[in-house]
């Protein structure tokens, strides 16, 4: 009973690890809220099938994954409607310069092919290694790491950007631009 608590304590640990990941299939919030709560609720209906010694943040994405597949399949044969209805854009955009920037990496990288977008959320937003990835993608690690290289390449350029230090050099002009006009705005 101690050992089916302390798999409880861990698989609530892992809800943010599991919304970030949930975040990178579905575009809606809600979708990906949905897609958590089914992956929590697979894993607490089969935690007699968890193997013990290995890691249970693994599992979970792995149930995740498969899930996310499956209701994928589905949609394909029902066809229920547009993903980028007009009523999902937001009535006021904001004008922040470092919330424009989001907004653009952000459609950067759902422009990138799902398996490239899957692994560089799983490497560089929630830090799983190129050995878990490479087991929760069901491929080899060769094959992780040039999916990897392949959605960087691929995000700096959807950017316009031809390396990442130009991508950094860009918002600190940006950033100092802002400043200045600030300055004169009080003249």
């Amino acid at each position: 009973m101690a050992n089916q608590e302390t798999d409880e304590v861990s698989i609530v640990d892992l809800i943010p690890a599991l919304r970030a990941f949930a975040r990178t299939f579905c575009r809606v919030p809600d979708d990906a809220d949905d897609l958590v709560q089914e992956t929590l609720t697979k894993g607490l209906a089969n935690i007699d099938k968890f193997e013990p010694g290995t890691r249970m943040k693994s599992w979970l994405f792995t149930i995740m994954r498969n899930t996310y597949y499956t209701h994928i399949k589905a949609a394909d044969r029902e066809k229920p409607g547009l993903l980028d209805c007009a009523s999902l854009i937001p009535i006021s955009e904001a004008t922040q310069e470092w919330s424009v920037q989001s907004k653009e990496v952000h459609s950067a990288v759902q422009k990138l092919p799902e398996h490239q977008r899957e692994v560089l959320m799983l490497i560089g937003v929630l830090g799983v290694s190129y050995e878990e990835t490479a087991e929760i993608c069901g491929c080899a690690v060769g094959t992780v790491k040039s999916r990897l290289n392949r959605a960087r390449a691929g995000v700096l350029e959807y950017l316009g950007e031809s390396s990442l230090q130009t991508l950094v050099e860009r918002r600190d002009h940006l950033s100092e631009a802002q400043g200045n006009f600030a300055v004169d705005r009080r003249r």
